[in-house]
């Protein structure tokens, strides 16, 4: 009699659990009832391995059978109310579904059920990213093209991330992931390339890119941001002017200083050479060339080389040099000032001399 008593009951309990899951899977989920299952939050962003919880609210009139389905975590049921509680999820795809069993006026079918899914995201930030030329080491050249690579390890879901290529802190462009493995919930690599046409002006500067987890108002905020390290751009260009280009024709008084400019920018550093019009005069390297007094000697063309690996340039100099009259001038002035002051010491010696002799008195004659 026991015996069978324990058989009725597990028959009763199979029973129930047959017509539950029949309910579910062949009466299908209604979601677009009328007065369906809400939850809070509405979308739920979790990162991997950490704990979480949502909740699930039926009407008041809605409780016959009510549940929420999931694949990990545990129910409390209160009322009109279902709390699901993880203490850590550890699935890339976490399915919860809210619902009630709802009767319905259909000979063939005496209920359905009325359900809400709840959309959740599992993420993980990137474990590394990094950056790098792709078959390039050493030097850059203004005006060829090379390619960044990004590499973002071990990042999910990858169809939320966006990657930023940097300049300093100039963005240089924005890439998103477009291949099929976003498809994928557990975490990928991802690779992200970006091409670049270094100029002079890049030289020095630090190439750089981060990786960001955009989930949304309901994810963490800020979004998880990952950054990579920094790579320094060496660029080499070839020489350019760094000062004014020379008049047509530059003129100097005589007596006053010639300064000869050529400096120039580039990588490598250039050298100078220069070409001077007259062999008396001094041969340079420097990208300056000063005379501190100028004369007749250092007027004519001179021929500034500069030069390095990528390139050269010559720059020129036609100099003239001027007579200043004014100097003339007053070189003139002191000199007859000179000759008028040696001719009034002159006269001025000889007065003197005759003075004394006009106030002489005669000798007396003897006889």
């Amino acid at each position: 009699m026991g015996t069978m008593f324990l058989f009725d009951i597990f028959l009763v309990v199979f029973f129930i659990n047959f017509l539950h899951d029949f309910h579910v899977n062949a009466s299908g989920c209604d979601e677009n009832c009328a007065e369906k299952p809400v939850f809070s939050p509405s979308r739920l962003v979790v990162k991997f391995g950490d704990p979480s919880s949502a909740m699930c609210t039926v009407c008041e009139q809605c409780t016959a059978v009510i549940g929420l389905e999931k694949s990990l975590g545990k129910n409390i049921v209160n009322g009109t109310t279902i709390t699901w509680q993880a203490d850590s999820v550890t699935e890339w795809i976490l399915p919860l579904l809210c619902y009630y069993e709802k009767y319905i006026n259909d000979p063939n079918q005496e209920f359905a059920q009325c359900c809400t899914p709840l959309p959740v995201t599992v993420y993980k930030p990137p474990d590394n990213v990094s950056i790098s030329l792709i078959n390039h080491n050493g030097p850059m050249y203004e005006g060829r093209q090379y390619s960044l690579q990004c590499t973002v390890q071990d990042v999910a879901p990858v169809e939320n991330l966006t990657v930023t290529f940097y300049r300093g802190q100039t963005v240089l462009g924005q890439l998103q992931s477009n291949n099929n493995k976003k498809k994928k919930k557990k975490p990928v690599t991802e690779i992200f390339t970006l091409n670049v046409s270094p100029s002079k002006y890049d030289d020095g500067v630090h190439y750089w890119c981060e990786a960001k987890l955009e989930l949304g108002p309901e994810g963490p905020q800020p979004p998880p941001v990952v950054k990579s390290q920094n790579i320094t751009a060496t660029v080499y260009y070839r020489p350019q002017l760094q000062v004014s280009s020379p008049p047509d024709l530059i003129t100097v008084i005589d007596g006053h200083p010639l300064v000869l400019d050529c400096s120039a920018v580039g990588n490598p550093s250039p050298s100078y050479s220069w070409t001077l019009p007259s062999n008396s005069l001094s041969p340079s390297n420097d990208s300056v060339l000063t005379f501190y007094s100028a004369t007749f000697k250092h007027k004519g063309v001179y021929s500034c080389f500069v030069i390095n690996s990528e390139g050269s340039f010559t720059l020129e100099f036609n100099v003239k040099v001027k007579v200043s009259y004014i100097t003339y001038f007053i070189l003139l002035i002191l000199i007859i000032a000179a000759v008028a002051v040696v001719a009034a010491v002159i006269i001025c010696t000889s007065l003197l001399d005759y003075a004394p002799n006009m106030y002489r008195q005669p000798e007396a004659v003897r006889v």
